[in-house]
């Protein structure tokens, strides 16, 4: 334990009680009389602690409001041991890449200048953390940082927003007045639920797609949990329905070691079968986003039921056969 560590821990122990003796102070700290002298002096000549010996009761104590004199007492600044720092500079650098827009780097850098100037232990550790820790992300998009910012301001302070988005199914860009309700990160993007006052609806929107965003002086429109659970979050994916249908797969025994371990939705139900096969049961609203996972398993996967779900996943793949005819 450091010298600050115990002095932080003398604080501590002194701001929960009345009085505590040597003896105690020493046990609590596991160091020698002559260590924690060093370390109330310390606190006394440097600190500027109303420490004393309070000898009718036996212990040290710090000095009531009314009887303090004197500079004000005034413990240093956070600090941290070289561990706690490798565990919060490793944060930072996952953090820092959550995203290709490097969103949590502005607000994060000063507080990294001052765990850097802490850390005496290693030589450049944000260049070495950075050297040691791969972060690679697929399919993440960029956006743009200031729309982002008005999301976040304006879910947080409970306003409206004007946001023109860009709806990628139909290529059609709209003007919309939406309610924000709750951000998600998911599979490397950003989304947005809200209320949108134009569909008289919730719906979720993409952050990315996002292409101006403007913060109203209206208070937004609260919508409860439970009401964005159902329409946003029971069924699968980031695609919104309250109307839920139970999708069955089966995986082949070779593909059931790793899907097995994998977590597709949090309602998700399975079992493995006798002959090694696993069968995953999944509630779906909206079916583009599942049959995109369906599809990347080939052969290994199998739509038992329902019959729906069957005949959209055979015509997909009949569609991509018709693309090595030839």
């Amino acid at each position: 334990m450091s010298s600050l560590q115990r002095i932080y821990q003398i604080d501590q122990i002194l701001g929960a009680r009345h009085s505590v003796t040597r003896a105690e102070l020493q046990e609590r700290l596991g160091v020698s009389w002559a260590t924690l002298k060093r370390d109330i002096a310390y606190m006394r000549d440097r600190l500027n602690a109303p420490l004393i010996f309070d000898r009718h009761l036996g212990g040290y104590r710090f000095e009531t409001a009314e009887q303090r004199v004197g500079p004000q007492y005034e413990l240093p600044g956070l600090w941290f041991t070289a561990e706690e720092i490798h565990a919060l500079l490793t944060m930072q650098h996952l953090l820092s890449n959550l995203d290709t827009g490097g969103l949590l780097g502005p607000q994060i850098q000063p507080l990294l200048a001052r765990l850097t100037g802490l850390l005496g232990t290693a030589d450049n550790p944000v260049e070495e953390i950075q050297r040691r820790i791969r972060i690679q992300t697929v399919g993440a998009r960029d956006f743009h940082l200031d729309h982002f910012q008005a999301v976040g301001s304006a879910l947080l302070r409970r306003k409206r927003l004007i946001i023109r988005y860009h709806a990628r199914g139909t290529d059609a860009v709209t003007e919309r007045e939406i309610s924000p309700q709750r951000l998600n990160h998911y599979r490397h993007n950003w989304y947005l639920d809200a209320w949108c006052h134009l569909r008289d609806g919730l719906r979720a929107f993409s952050v990315d797609a996002i292409e101006h965003a403007e913060i109203l002086d209206k208070r937004a429109r609260d919508v409860a949990d439970k009401r964005l659970d159902e329409v946003l979050g029971s069924g699968y994916g980031i695609f919104a329905g309250d109307r839920v249908s139970w999708a069955v797969l089966r995986f082949t025994p070779e593909r059931a070691r790793w899907v097995a371990s994998e977590r597709w939705h949090p309602k998700q139900e399975s079992r493995l079968l006798d002959d090694g096969s696993y069968e995953l049961r999944v509630p779906y609203a909206d079916d583009r986003e599942l049959i995109m996972d369906i599809l990347k398993y080939g052969s290994d996967c199998e739509v038992v039921e329902p019959a729906a779900l069957q005949a959209r996943v055979a015509k997909e793949l009949r569609r991509a056969l018709e693309n090595y005819r030839g």
